[in-house]
Formats: C-alpha cells, structure tokens, sequence
C-alpha cells in the first residue's frame, strides 16, 4: 500500500514543492527591495515552513528536539550531518531566531527559484571547492558575519550529502574557520535523521511514511579544544545519536 502511495503522491507533492519555490521567489525579490532583510528573512521563513511541512502529502511524521538548549544573543556554529537536498528547511525553521547562514557550493547560486536568491542575499557564502584558499576566506567572513551580528553559520562538514544514511568522516577546516573567526560563537551539533529515506529512490517515487527527526544535541564550548578532537567529537555524538555509534 505504501508503494501505492509513494506513486501517487510523489506527483502532487513535487508540483507543491515546486510552486512553492516560484511563488515564494517574486516575494522575496519584491520584500527585499521595498523592506529589506526583515520583512523578506519572514518571507523566507514561512516559504520553510510551508516546505517542510508540505512533506505531509507524503504521510511523514516530523518531530524536534532539544531546540531549548539553543542559545540567543550570541553567535551560533551549527554542525549538522547531511542527509540531502532537504535538510535545509528543518535548519531554517528550527533556527530561525537565530538567522541561520550556510556555507554552500557556488553552482546553487543560480537557476533555483527562491533558494539561490536566499543565498545570494541573505548572508549565506557561495564557495568554490575548487578553490580552497578562496574558500577559507569566504567561510572566515561568514564567521565575522555571525560574530558581528548574534546570528549562525550552518556547517556541513561531511562535505557532500550520504545516499544510505550512514555519518560520513567529518572534516575539521571549515569548523576551524568558523571558530577562528567567531571566537564567542557556541558550537550546536545537530543530528539529521530521515531525510536520507525519502529520497532513497531520487525524485520518484518519493517514500511514503517517513519518520524525520532533527535534534538539538548538547552545545559546545570551542574554547581549549583542539579542532581535530572538536570535530571528531561532533561526529560521534552526532553518530551516537542517530544510533551509528561503533
């Protein structure tokens, strides 16, 4: 039944998924012009909401936790694995008090109705995996962006998104970065699980009945850490929680 499911629902929940994004885009164009930040950041809020939740066409199942143990008023590292091309919305509606920025790669500024206008002009940096030394000072400005104004950087540090689930080795430079130059930033590791599931087939059929949980896990004083011990310590209590723990 649920492969039926899948089959049928798939379609409508694509074309709301979509529409979405295309409707979304003018607002923000038009709010960033007339208002500026403020008034087009809810925009783009609500657009996170709306798709985020809108996977309940797909019968899944969506809880938070931990979200209380988020500071505010000051800067904020958040260290997630990465499951796929929908983990952005849980970080953005989750984090939204703290403005959340992310670190992505340069070919999604362009072509992606809504997304790449948000990451172009909603703080957010474009890299070039190319081009390292680049890269670094892009990541180094973020971190003075989040440091200046009590907002957060969103780190994937895998790199690029697992297919099966499984934690990836998380590298430690671009957490180094962003801790060298937000040095009263807090690091919040933050445990993605499910995502992966919906899309394990790709865009068709999309799984019905997906349980997607995201989790706030106990956040981290970089001070006095070596960057390669941090890191590996964000791995396995992300690990941990999503039961991967060797």
């Amino acid at each position: 039944m649920k492969k039926i499911l899948s089959v049928i629902l798939t379609p409508v929940y694509l074309v709301v998924f979509a529409s979405l994004l295309v409707v979304f885009h003018p607002i923000q164009v038009i709010t960033n012009w007339i208002w500026g930040y403020p008034v087009r950041k809810r925009v783009v809020d609500i657009l996170n909401i709306s798709l985020l939740y809108g996977s309940r066409i797909l019968g899944t199942r969506i809880t938070f936790h931990g979200f209380e143990k988020v500071p505010v008023n000051r800067p904020v590292i958040i260290v997630a694995n990465h499951q796929g091309t929908l983990d952005i919305p849980p970080i953005v509606v989750g984090f939204r008090k703290n403005h959340p920025k992310f670190i992505s790669k340069i070919e999604l500024g362009k072509g992606i109705p809504s997304v790449s206008y948000n990451l172009r002009h909603g703080g957010s940096v474009l890299i070039d995996r190319k081009n390292r030394s680049q890269s670094v000072k892009d990541i180094m400005l973020l971190g003075k962006h989040i440091e200046a104004n009590n907002y957060a950087a969103c780190i994937f540090p895998e790199g690029t998104r697992t297919k099966d689930g499984l934690v990836k080795t998380f590298q430690p430079a671009g957490i180094a970065s962003l801790v060298r130059s937000a040095p009263s930033a807090v690091i919040v590791p933050f445990a993605i699980d499910g995502n992966f599931g919906i899309m394990k087939n790709g865009y068709f059929p999309m799984t019905f009945g997906s349980r997607l949980k995201f989790t706030v896990l106990d956040p981290i004083e970089p001070k006095g850490w070596d960057v390669n011990e941090l890191t590996l310590h964000i791995e396995n209590s992300i690990r941990k929680e999503l039961g991967q723990a060797g």
